[in-house]
C-alpha cells in the first residue's frame, strides 16, 4: 500500500477549521462578512452561551438559489473570485471559499436562503455527515445561518474555550469591528435573548459619530479629532483621540483598510511614532481610522483569518500615516479642547486687542514670547519666537539659563499692579482660550479665568513643552554637527542590514553618520553626530538598521536626539516655587496657545485642566 493517501473531505475541512474557526468569534466574523458581501442592509445576530450553543446570523442580502446552497457549504467554492486577476485586487471581505465548509465540519449547521423572497430552501449538515440535506423552507429574501453546538464532534478543541463571558466579549469585539466598518448597514446583537446593540444606519458624519459613541464610548467621541486627508493615492479619515485621552491597554484601536479590520505592524509603528512624545509612559492611544487605497496595492491573501495584509509600498503607507497623524496632533491647540471652542480667527483677534497686549507685555523677565509679536510671527513654536544665530546656540544649557537665575534676581515688589479688564466686561471674541491669569498657587500652578471657568496650569510642565519645541525647531534649522571617530567602530550585520545601510547612505549622512560597507556582513562607523558622541553608537546604528530592514524607515536617531533635548528643556524650564508676576503668567499662557503639543509636557503629562462654572456650582450645590 502507498504511504501517501488523499484526506477525506471531512478530515480536510476539520484541518482547515483549525485555522479559520478558532473560537465562536471566528464563526461570527465569517458569517457577518458573508452577509455584508451579499449586499445586506440589515444584519441580526443572536448568540447563546457565548456562541457555543448557538450563533444565528440573519441578513436581507441577495440570497442564494437552491442550486447554490450545497455549493456554498463545499470547500473552495465561492462567488467572490473566479480567476487570478480577481485575487490580486480583492474588494470583498471573503474570497477563500473555506469558511462555511470549515464551520459545518465542527458544528450542526442550518442554512436557509431565498433569492427572490418567494421560493426558499434550506441545507443542513451535522458535522460528521458532510453531504448537506436540502429541503424547501419558508424564508424572506436573504439568508439565515444557524450554527449550533460548536465543536460538538471535536471535544479537545472545546476544552480550549474560555468562560461564556470571555467568549461573548470576543464576539462583541468582532461585532464592533464589523459595525464600525459598515455605517450603511443596520445591526442588532442579542445574547441569551437580551439586546446588547441596536445600531441604525447612516453615512453622514453625525450618524457615524453616534455609532462610534455607542460602540467606543461617549468619552472617546468627546475627546476625538476628525481626520480627513488624501495624498499620493492614499486617503486617511476617521477619528483620533487626543493624547489626554489615553488607555492603559491597546483596547480602543480600530484600523480599517478598504473596509477590512486589520492588525499590521507597519500601521502600529507609524501610530506609535506619531504619539511618541505626547503620551505618558505605559499608555496607549485610541483611534478609529480608515485607510483607502487601490486594492491592487494591498495583498489581503496573507493569512486565513484575513486579519493581516501586506502593502506593496509599505514605506509610502508608513510615512503617509505618520506624517498625517503627527501633524494632526501637533496642530492641537488649547482652544480645540474647550467646550464651544473659539476658532483661530477669534483667538488672533483676542491677541491683537491692544489693551490685552499692553497688559501682558508689562514685564517679561522669564523670556516668554511677546504677545504683541503673535500677529507677525511665522514660526510654529511660540508667538514671536525667533531662533538665535547658530553662534549663540552652541551651549544649549546656557540658552535658557535666565530661567533659573531670574528666580533669585526678580524683585517682585517693584512690579506695577496688574488689573485686567473684568471678563464680564470683555466680549467673548477678546478672551483668549486660556484666559487671563489671576493668581499663582503654591508656586506650582497658575490659576486663570476664561470664558468657561477656571483654568489650572502646571507652569513647569507647560514651560518645559514650550522650551522643548523651540529647541527642536532651532536644532532642526541648524542641523547636526558631526565629528569623525578617532578609532572607527566595526559593526557585524546581516546581509539585509548591510543592504539597508547602502540603500540609505543619504539618510545616515543627513543625520551626521558616515557608515561604510566592509563586506557582505560587516560595516564600519567612521563619523557620528556631536550630540550623540556619548551614546552607545553601535547599538543605536544596529537598531536603526533593524527598523530600516523591517519598516523601510527609522526615527531612532531623531528620537534619541529629542530625548536629549527633552532633558535639557526639563532642566532649563521654570521650577516649582518660582514666584511669577501676573504678566509672566499671561505671557506663558499666550505661548501655550501658540505652541505645538502644548497640552502635554515632554513626558506626556497634561499641562492644564479646565473646571467649568457648572462643575464649580456642583461643588457648592448652587442651583440644586
Amino acid at each position: 500500500m502507498t504511504k501517501i493517501r488523499t484526506l477525506t473531505p471531512r478530515l480536510a475541512n476539520q484541518i482547515a477549521a483549525g485555522e479559520v474557526v478558532e473560537r465562536p468569534a471566528s464563526v461570527a466574523k465569517e458569517l457577518l462578512e458573508n452577509a455584508l458581501d451579499a449586499g445586506a442592509t440589515r444584519v441580526d445576530i443572536d448568540v447563546e452561551q457565548g456562541g457555543v450553543k448557538l450563533i444565528r446570523v440573519r441578513d436581507n442580502g441577495s440570497g442564494l438559489a437552491s442550486d447554490d446552497l450545497p455549493l456554498a457549504l463545499s470547500r473552495h467554492a465561492t462567488s467572490k473570485i473566479y480567476q487570478l486577476d480577481d485575487l490580486e485586487a480583492v474588494t470583498s471581505l471573503g474570497f477563500r471559499g473555506e469558511a462555511l465548509a470549515s464551520i459545518s465540519s465542527v458544528s450542526k449547521l442550518l442554512m436557509s436562503s431565498s433569492e427572490d423572497g418567494e421560493e426558499a430552501w434550506q441545507a443542513r449538515t451535522q458535522g460528521a455527515d458532510m453531504v448537506p440535506e436540502l429541503s424547501p423552507a419558508s424564508h424572506p429574501q436573504g439568508t439565515t445561518v444557524e450554527v449550533r453546538d460548536l465543536f460538538f464532534n471535536t471535544p479537545a478543541r472545546r476544552k480550549f474555550l474560555r468562560t461564556e463571558k470571555t467568549e461573548f466579549g470576543r464576539i462583541d469585539d468582532t461585532f464592533k469591528r464589523i459595525a464600525l466598518a459598515n455605517f450603511s448597514t443596520n445591526f442588532t446583537l442579542r445574547h441569551n435573548g437580551k439586546a446588547v446593540h441596536s445600531l441604525r444606519s447612516g453615512e453622514d458624519q453625525l450618524s457615524m459619530e453616534r455609532r462610534i459613541a455607542e460602540l467606543c464610548g461617549r468619552a472617546f467621541m468627546e475627546d476625538a479629532i476628525h481626520v480627513n486627508v488624501a495624498a499620493s493615492g492614499l486617503k486617511l479619515w476617521g477619528w483620533l483621540a487626543k493624547p489626554t485621552f489615553s488607555r492603559s491597554q491597546a483596547d480602543l484601536q480600530y484600523f480599517f483598510v478598504n473596509g477590512r479590520a486589520i492588525r499590521d505592524r507597519v500601521v502600529s509603528h507609524a501610530v506609535r511614532q506619531a504619539y511618541r512624545d505626547v503620551l505618558f509612559h505605559g499608555r496607549h492611544p485610541a483611534f478609529v481610522l480608515y485607510l483607502e487605497l487601490d486594492p491592487a496595492t494591498v495583498d489581503v491573501n496573507v493569512h486565513p483569518t484575513k486579519h493581516e495584509v501586506r502593502f506593496r509600498d509599505q514605506r509610502l503607507v508608513h510615512d503617509f500615516l505618520f506624517r498625517t497623524l503627527h501633524r494632526v496632533i501637533a496642530d492641537l491647540k488649547p482652544s480645540d479642547s474647550l467646550p464651544g471652542a473659539m476658532d483661530a480667527s477669534a483667538m488672533q483677534s483676542a491677541l491683537a486687542n491692544e489693551a490685552v497686549v499692553n497688559a501682558i507685555n508689562e514685564q517679561r523677565p522669564l523670556g516668554f514670547a511677546k504677545a504683541a509679536d503673535a500677529a507677525g510671527s511665522t514660526g510654529n513654536f511660540g508667538a514671536g519666537y525667533q531662533p538665535a544665530p547658530p553662534s549663540q546656540n552652541s551651549d544649549w544649557k546656557g540658552l535658557y539659563s535666565d530661567t533659573t537665575s531670574a528666580a533669585e534676581s526678580a524683585d517682585l515688589t517693584s512690579v506695577a499692579p496688574y488689573s485686567p479688564q473684568p471678563l464680564s466686561e470683555t466680549s467673548a471674541a477678546d478672551i483668549p482660550p486660556l484666559g487671563f491669569a489671576v493668581a499663582q498657587l503654591k508656586g506650582i500652578y497658575i490659576l486663570s479665568e476664561n470664558e468657561q471657568g477656571l483654568i489650572v496650569v502646571d507652569m513647569h510642565a507647560a514651560h518645559e513643552r514650550i522650551t522643548y519645541e523651540r529647541m527642536k525647531a532651532d536644532f532642526s534649522a541648524n542641523g547636526l554637527l558631526a565629528q569623525p571617530l578617532l578609532v572607527p567602530q566595526s559593526l557585524a550585520a546581516s546581509a539585509g542590514q548591510v543592504e539597508a545601510a547602502e540603500e540609505h547612505q543619504l539618510l545616515f549622512k543627513k543625520l551626521g553618520f558616515q557608515i561604510d560597507v566592509v563586506s557582505d556582513e560587516s560595516l564600519i562607523i567612521r563619523q557620528v553626530p556631536v550630540l550623540l558622541s556619548q551614546a552607545n553608537i553601535e547599538q543605536l546604528v544596529y537598531d536603526v538598521l533593524v527598523d530600516l530592514e523591517k519598516y523601510g524607515t527609522s526615527d531612532r536617531i531623531e528620537a534619541h536626539v529629542n530625548e536629549l533635548l527633552s532633558t535639557m528643556a526639563c532642566h532649563g524650564s521654570v521650577r516649582a516655587n518660582r514666584k511669577l508676576t501676573i504678566p509672566e503668567m499671561n505671557a506663558l499662557l499666550r505661548d501655550m496657545e501658540e505652541t505645538e503639543r502644548s497640552g502635554q509636557c515632554n513626558h506626556g503629562r497634561p499641562t492644564w485642566a479646565l473646571m467649568t462654572l457648572n462643575q464649580l456650582d456642583k461643588l457648592f450645590l448652587r442651583g440644586q
